[in-house]
């Protein structure tokens, strides 16, 4: 089996009509060894709206991708998911605008949000296909609110207006601990992963007692193989979806 031993990133989108969606087929599909399977049914033909939160190296973004494939999602991410929102991704995270503020880099998250809403998530929704996010709201709280030392509750209220209010059906929070994490990544490959380990324990900090207290998230243990975590990740979205 594939060991789940780094956390690449959603793969790199193309921006057609600003879809922002990895070209993944709109029908489930197998991968990695695992059969492809429906969600479950919601009245009106509606669809689901499935957030991946975690830590860098947590794998949340690869089993972000094997769910998409799987059920047939959109696969999209943030910061990114749109031409503007790459922009906003190489800025924030690439280093090419120099230094930036933590009150800059949490409201140039928040933009990035507002037109991934608008322009990517919101639509697809619409048109009764399900979307599966790389990283969400909880996010920008983690890291802007908790790891940059912001009022968490602040950055959130920025978030919840820049999204209109959207919040998903249900948040995977892919949690592995601190050395874990650490062998994973290896060198840190932006600035914010290069914040120090400090950062980091308060990001996984905020993480832990989001994944506490909000009814949507569930946490999943992210240790173990590729195909091991992405059979907990079925079971818990399968699960919680249910129950809705």
């Amino acid at each position: 089996m594939t060991t789940a031993m780094d956390d690449p990133g959603t793969p790199a989108e193309s921006h057609p009509g600003e879809t922002g969606s990895t070209q993944i087929p709109d029908t489930p599909q197998p991968e990695a060894g695992l059969p492809g399977f429906e969600l479950p049914r919601r009245g009106r033909g509606e669809s689901w709206f499935i957030a991946f939160e975690g830590s860098d190296g947590s794998g949340k973004s690869t089993q972000a991708t094997l769910l998409a494939r799987r059920t047939g999602a959109l696969l999209t991410r943030q910061p990114g998911g749109t031409r503007l929102g790459e922009v906003l991704r190489d800025l924030t995270l690439g280093g090419s605008a120099g230094e930036v503020t933590d009150r800059a880099e949490a409201l140039l998250m928040a933009a990035d949000r507002a037109q991934h809403v608008e322009l990517v998530i919101r639509p697809t929704l619409d048109s009764g296909r399900s979307v599966i996010c790389d990283r969400y709201i909880g996010s920008s709280i983690a890291y802007q609110g908790h790891g940059r030392g912001l009022d968490p509750e602040t950055v959130e209220r920025i978030s919840l207006w820049a999204c209109d209010g959207l919040l998903p059906d249900v948040v995977i929070y892919l949690r592995v601990d601190h050395e874990e994490s650490r062998d994973r990544t290896g060198s840190p490959r932006d600035r914010i992963e290069a914040s120090g380990e400090g950062f980091h324990e308060r990001v996984r900090s905020g993480f832990d007692s989001l994944a506490e207290t909000e009814p949507s998230w569930v946490t999943v243990d992210g240790k173990g193989s590729i195909q091991e975590v992405a059979q907990r990740v079925e079971a818990a979205v399968l699960e919680h979806l249910e129950r809705r």
